[in-house]
């Protein structure tokens, strides 16, 4: 029986220690805030609900693998998981719409020949067969296994099978996302629904490599989820599952150091003084904690500068209609002016960001049936403060799908990046993307090992990256690493 520390209390880290716990291990997580979930997090009002982290969840097969694994016990036994349907709403430049149900490929492609004109679903319908062919040759490595040390076989092979493009007199393959939408959609609605998975991510499209295309398809093949009650539920039944298995939390204890002896971890230290000993230790990523050892040669540098999120919560008169899309996404209508204001150093333009609306048709979330809780979110630059003039340009993009929602609000409340840097320690609120193939290694994140031995890495922050779904993976690679050793290969 090992002591473990765990430094954080975010989903990655509730992972890793509900698995170490079950595995005879003495775990106890050290988090600096009063609460835990990391990003999932709630904010109450009035009888209003609203997730402040995720609002929806993918491949929840993640967690219930968790909930088996630590206790034979059905996800679904403490959380209710209701599959959502359609998948979005999307509302294009133009003002053309598409709306596609979950999980169907059969009915995406007859949506978007409906709503794009024919031929708009069979190149989408195409590019999905290409993107389960990414899906398929990095699904294991990415996700399923702890970083290869020869990890940049998998930064210099891209995986997409791009389809060959002539231009003058050159035959050339997309190479990023941006250009799969121009040259194998063609045409400007279907690429911004391309992009808007990355973009969703904090990724610029123009340079983020066409193996991002695991994005859309993940969402595809896999189906798009709520939680009743809201995300934070499935934070809270992670927790109690922790609790169950005798995990150890102290709430209110930033760890400021971890402590080395003989060239390995030897415990931590709280800021309150002392040394709390430990065998091993459990920490986020470089993003999200400023008390790592310095990275060993040859390791993964760690993404730096990502966007972050504004996300406006909306407390409405009026009930939800019936039928209304759980999500709808309000696409910009200066693409370019958008990606500059984010990636570049051009302001923000006059049109607006693309904008997520969520409107959750979940009694729980409101005070009663006459009333409807709804949030809306895009994509800053991290480390910024945005102004209330773009608040007002994000309520102006969403009343494109919501017509008078001006007139419908009893209060809002905005959270920004520093909101998200309070709760989750990330500098500047960055939030972390998913690791994906090609570019280099860009995208890809330090592994879950480290360079000191008895010390791992679990989270957005670590491989295999931003997300919930990538953060539990993180914790089941830690769990294996600790319990099986360094030859842990995941699992089979």
């Amino acid at each position: 029986m090992a002591r473990i520390a765990v430094i954080g209390a975010g989903m990655g880290a509730l992972a890793a220690a509900a698995r170490l716990a079950v595995a005879g291990h003495r775990v106890t997580v050290y988090e600096r805030t009063e609460t835990y979930g990391g990003a999932v997090r709630r904010f109450e009002r009035d009888g209003f609900r609203f997730d402040t982290g995720p609002g929806l969840l993918t491949l929840p097969a993640v967690w219930r693998d968790l909930f088996v694994k630590t206790g034979r016990e059905p996800l679904e036994d403490r959380v209710e998981l209701v599959q959502v349907d359609p998948s979005a709403r999307h509302v294009f430049a133009d003002g053309t719409e598409a709306v596609l149900p979950n999980a169907s490929r059969a009915g995406v492609v007859a949506a978007l020949d409906g709503a794009l004109g024919p031929g708009a679903g069979g190149r989408w319908g195409d590019f999905l067969v290409r993107a389960r062919e990414a899906w398929d040759r990095t699904r294991r490595p990415l996700l399923e296994e702890p970083l290869w040390p020869d990890w940049t076989v998998l930064a210099d092979r891209e995986p997409y099978p791009a389809v060959p493009h002539k231009r003058l007199l050159r035959t050339r393959r997309a190479g990023t996302l941006a250009e799969v939408g121009a040259w194998e959609l063609r045409d400007p609605r279907l690429a911004a629904l391309l992009e808007s998975h990355a973009l969703a991510h904090g990724l610029d499209p123009r340079v983020t490599p066409a193996s991002a295309a695991v994005l859309p398809y993940m969402e595809h093949a896999f189906g798009t989820w709520s939680v009743r009650g809201g995300v934070r539920e499935l934070a809270r039944a992670v927790y109690e599952r922790c609790l169950d298995r005798r995990v150890v939390f102290e709430f209110g204890a930033e760890v400021i150091r971890i402590v080395e002896k003989d060239g390995r971890v030897a415990g931590v230290e709280p800021a309150g003084g002392g040394v709390a000993e430990a065998d091993f230790v459990v920490a986020p990523g470089a993003g999200g904690f400023g008390g790592l050892p310095p990275r060993g040669p040859g390791e993964v540098v760690p993404q730096r500068g990502l966007p972050s999120r504004l996300t406006v919560l909306l407390a409405l008169r009026g009930g939800r209609p019936e039928g209304t899309a759980h999500r709808t996404v309000v696409h910009a209508r200066d693409r370019e002016g958008e990606l500059e204001a984010l990636f570049g150093t051009a302001p923000a333009p006059a049109a607006g960001p693309t904008v997520t609306v969520l409107r959750p048709g979940d009694p729980g979330l409101v005070p009663d049936p006459d009333h409807e809780a709804v949030t809306l979110s895009a994509v800053v630059p991290a480390g910024t403060e945005p102004g209330t003039d773009l608040v007002e340009a994000v309520l102006d993009v969403a009343e494109r799908a919501l017509p008078g929602l001006r007139d419908r609000v009893l209060w809002r409340e905005v959270r920004t990046p520093a909101d998200i840097a309070r709760e989750t320690g990330a500098e500047g609120g960055s939030v972390p993307a998913p690791a994906l193939a090609a570019a280099g290694g860009r995208l890809l994140h330090p592994a879950n090992s480290t360079a000191l031995a008895g010390l791992f890495t679990a989270g957005g922050w670590a491989h295999p990256g931003g997300g919930l779904p990538h953060a539990g993976m993180s914790g089941a690679l830690v769990s294996g690493l600790i319990v099986e050793g360094p030859g842990f290969r995941g699992s089979q």
